[in-house]
């Protein structure tokens, strides 16, 4: 507690001598919130993981997060399959507004849009790289997922869903891709098992229970998790759960937004074999 005390009072003398510097730099430039940022902003994780990887006591870990939670950089949802564990994740776009921000009152010409690297633009990708999403159902989360990816990325992907259970494929998860011009009237859920010995590059869950599953494929494939309701679980019609569909391919399209630049900058092993 006393460590806690003595951080807090030292970012906050650090504030009062700059009292200009946005407060986006402030807090990412602590080291260990660096680090943190960096790692969820390769996949939502929960406190004892984030302690683990960074090698820092839980407290420490703890303090942090909510310092970011408070700045609006990171938020923090329940896991839907264990309700006592808390899943947390870096709002990419808040980041880089913020950090465009800080880049404007720096000099008018450092002015950006913060948004992650359009698509179309390739940077050392070798070949096409390969994606999985993966959820329970296959009938929402992934599918759409899926289909955003491969609006955004075109042939730079080869990218599929599947699901642990497979159901049929939501109506509002068409409908809502339809509003964005996107087709998957036609799309099958997909068990896992059919690519079962397959290689990929970026093995990416969406629902919390299939995380702890979820299968490992051949080769040296990057995970990352997503955590996100399983909207199909919504109680309404399909009518009134348009909303929460809608909600959803919002935030998709953020995330695989950010994919599609990770993606397009980060090389692709010659080596690698793909199925």
């Amino acid at each position: 507690m006393h460590q806690t005390k003595l951080l807090y009072c030292k970012e906050m003398s650090t504030r009062l001598e700059g009292g200009l510097v946005p407060p986006f730099l402030v807090l990412g430039a602590h080291p260990v919130r660096w680090r943190m940022l960096v790692e969820l902003a390769r996949s939502d994780r929960q406190v004892h993981e984030l302690t683990r990887v960074m090698a820092r006591p839980q407290g420490l870990v703890s303090y942090h997060l909510a310092r970011l939670r408070a700045g609006g950089l990171v938020s923090a949802r329940k896991s839907s399959f264990d309700g006592r564990a808390v899943y947390y994740r870096v709002h990419l776009d808040q980041c880089g507004e913020l950090l465009a921000a800080a880049g404007r009152q720096l000099h008018p010409g450092l002015a950006s849009d913060g948004l992650p690297a359009p698509a179309g633009r390739v940077g050392r990708v070798r070949r096409r790289a390969n994606v999985v999403f993966i959820c329970t159902g296959n009938g929402a989360r992934s599918q759409m997922a899926e289909a955003i990816l491969r609006k955004l990325a075109g042939d730079r992907v080869d990218v599929v869903s599947a699901g642990s259970h497979p159901k049929t494929v939501h109506p509002n998860a068409i409908n809502v891709l339809a509003e964005r011009g996107i087709d998957i009237s036609g799309a099958l859920s997909k068990p896992i098992y059919n690519f079962h010995g397959r290689h990929f590059d970026y093995v990416i869950t969406l629902c919390d229970k299939v995380r702890e599953i979820c299968p490992e494929f051949p080769g040296p494939a990057q995970t990352m998790h997503w955590s996100i309701e399983d909207p199909s679980r919504a109680s309404g019609s399909v009518r009134q759960t348009l909303p929460v569909f809608r909600a959803l391919a919002t935030e998709l399209e953020s995330r695989v937004g950010f994919l599609t630049a990770l993606i397009d900058n980060e090389p692709i092993k010659e080596n690698a074999r793909h199925g």
